[in-house]
């Protein structure tokens, strides 16, 4: 179990730290994430700006949560935090999908790639390990050193993955010709 938990909390610490750095990196960044939440039209005006802010303020908090402290119940408390953030983007992307709506995903930051089922996917495997982090943090973990350097490479390999995933995505998307071609 405890691979399994530095495995999670390496994870969604790092996926949590770079969405909520490229959200608060400065005013532009911001309003993007805001602009890209009001595209979604789930939400009433006067709130955006409040839920954006909330949103990025959340995902900060998820990985000072889940540094390794000798506290189980605030690690779990992260990992359920952490689950509870990524079921409400699973709805929201699902509602967006669900709707046609052409908004984009500016979960980090730089991309302003459509949603996708790669989005919906994502948001799922994530919202697993929260839950498997979370499970993992309420037995007796034992973390040894060889448990973090096996496990927090992979961690860390796996945030990449995530990151980049919408690169990774158009990499592997079908090609269209152009207009007019053949």
């Amino acid at each position: 179990m405890s691979y399994l938990l530095v495995f999670c909390r390496c994870l969604l610490a790092l996926v949590f730290l770079a969405s909520a750095a490229s959200k608060l990196r400065g005013p532009t960044a911001f309003r993007a994430f805001a602009d890209s939440l009001r595209m979604m039209r789930l939400l009433p005006e006067r709130v955006v700006v409040p839920v954006a802010a909330a949103v990025a303020v959340t995902e900060a908090v998820v990985p000072v949560l889940l540094v390794p402290l000798p506290i189980a119940a605030v690690t779990t408390a992260a990992f359920t935090v952490a689950a509870a953030l990524l079921a409400t983007f699973t709805v929201a992307v699902a509602a967006v999908l669900d709707r046609g709506t052409p908004a984009s995903c500016r979960c980090f930051g730089g991309t302003a790639a459509s949603f996708g089922r790669h989005h919906l996917a994502r948001n799922v495997v994530l919202s697993v390990f929260a839950g498997i982090g979370a499970y993992a943090s309420l037995g007796d973990p034992a973390v040894t050193t060889r448990t973090v350097v096996l496990a927090a490479p992979l961690g860390a390999v796996a945030t990449l993955i995530v990151i980049r995933l919408d690169d990774l995505a158009a990499l592997f998307a079908p090609l269209t010709p152009p207009r007019g071609f053949g």
